[in-house]
């Protein structure tokens, strides 16, 4: 059981301590390795999307639906949409939770926004790198100011919201564990751009970015998630009392 204080209306919540991170982040792996059918999910469309285009990109004839001066492109999009959809749809028929299509649909709207708007297929992955960028960005400065994001996030959930921090031990824990969140934006982000301003003028380079995409969606994140965990197991060492922590000074159990 998690370490227990008391707010100021006298309820019990529990304490952040090395414990309650390590279930936290136990809880999320599981949940991320539950979600086979959703990788799946988030795959289609943009499996879809990539061949689609790269096969009709160069081929004459190609009907327009109306909407962009790119036929392909606008294949590609619809077909990435109708997928997204089609899937949405067959989750919620089958009462699941859509959750991950949802995720999907959101990301495929997106990606066809900015495809649509520059008239360049390559376009719709530009918004997953930005989001990479700003995400990483975002998270190394809530390390340097000692609000690690891990902390915050698992803080929201048992509501010891600032107490935390007064603990050396669980900051610095959180500290690293934010960095582990912050390697798979980079490593999309190292790979992503470099592909993405190469896939107008190369089919291979389009194509690789479209697989990046995948290959660097939920089963890196399902990595980082594990680094967690492995890095959790290894701090399972006793901690003494510190001052000022309150009951933040428990020992790992």
């Amino acid at each position: 059981m998690p370490e227990q204080r008391r707010d100021d209306d006298g309820a019990e919540r529990p304490s952040v301590t090395e414990g309650t991170v390590e279930q936290v982040i136990r809880a999320q792996l599981a949940k991320a390795l539950g979600g086979k059918r959703g990788m799946a999910e988030a795959a289609v469309p943009t499996v879809l999307f990539t061949v689609s285009y790269l096969l009709l990109r160069d081929r004459p004839g190609v009907p327009s639906l109306g909407v962009l001066e790119n036929p392909a492109l606008e294949w590609a999009i619809g077909l990435g949409l109708v997928a997204a959809g089609a899937l949405a749809v067959l989750r919620l028929a089958q009462r699941g939770s859509p959750q991950f299509v949802f995720n999907s649909l959101v990301g495929i709207a997106i990606a066809s926004v900015f495809a649509s708007v520059s008239g360049e297929a390559e376009a719709a992955f530009l918004p997953g790198i930005i989001y990479n960028s700003i995400y990483a960005v975002v998270l190394v400065i809530s390390i340097l100011v000692r609000w690690p994001a891990v902390g915050m996030i698992i803080a929201g959930i048992t509501g010891d919201l600032s107490s935390w921090r007064a603990n050396p031990h669980v900051l610095r824990l959180c500290s690293r564990l934010t960095w582990l969140l912050v390697i798979p934006c980079v490593i999309r982000v190292a790979i992503q751009a470099p592909l993405y301003a190469a896939a107008g003028a190369s089919d291979a380079a389009f194509a690789a970015l479209g697989t990046s995409k995948i290959v660097l969606g939920w089963p890196l994140q399902v990595a980082g998630f594990a680094a967690m965990v492995w890095l959790l197991s290894r701090n399972r060492t006793p901690m003494g009392d510190t001052t000022g922590s309150g009951d933040l000074g428990a020992q790992i159990r």
